[in-house]
């Protein structure tokens, strides 16, 4: 039986975060590919002297869940400017050659 109360703000999610996820993965890269039905985040780890670089998480969601995803980070960094000041860069990529750290290791 419905009470008629459909509205979604009075219902509530229960998310279950585990110890393992709430570390968290440390990424300073993502790549996004899509087709028509899906986005594709990879979150990578580059390293210094690593000439290999690893996804540690993929990511895929829809178009719509997507756009939302934007939406959200677009209100967030807004929020964090206003408290903590303007983050500088952001567009361009890495501050550091593929190679960072110097040279590669000889044996």
């Amino acid at each position: 039986m419905k009470d008629g109360n459909n509205n979604p703000e009075d219902q509530q999610i229960n998310v279950e975060l585990s110890e393992e996820v709430a570390e968290g993965i440390y990424s300073n890269l993502a790549m996004i590919a899509h087709s028509n039905s899906e986005f594709v985040i990879d979150f990578i780890r580059l390293m210094p002297g690593v000439p290999k670089a690893k996804v540690k998480s993929r990511i895929i969601m829809t178009p719509d869940h997507a756009k939302r995803l934007l939406a959200a980070l677009k209100d967030n960094i807004a929020k964090y400017e206003q408290s903590f000041g303007k983050i500088q860069g952001g567009m361009e990529g890495p501050n550091f050659p593929m190679n960072f750290g110097g040279g590669f290791g000889e044996a």
